[in-house]
């Protein structure tokens, strides 16, 4: 039976990156659920090298209407 000390560290290293990056996947106009590719090893490379070089959905609906998005 895992303790409280455990549970805490599981929810640090696991649970809680992949709510942010649930968000951040949901900001950029993908399904959030690919967060939960994070913990599975080299899939984590792939996901974050999707989100970091990939064509974001947000944008490219932002250049079908025309508007430019904000400069980073």
């Amino acid at each position: 039976m895992p303790g409280i000390f455990e549970i805490l560290i599981l929810l640090v290293v696991f649970v809680i990156p992949v709510w942010f990056f649930w968000r951040i996947f949901a900001k950029a106009g993908y399904s959030g659920a690919w967060s939960l590719l994070l913990p599975v090893p080299f899939a984590n490379l792939i996901v974050l090298g999707m989100l970091a070089f990939g064509d974001w959905p947000i944008h490219r609906k932002m250049r079908e209407a025309d508007v430019q998005p904000p400069a980073a």
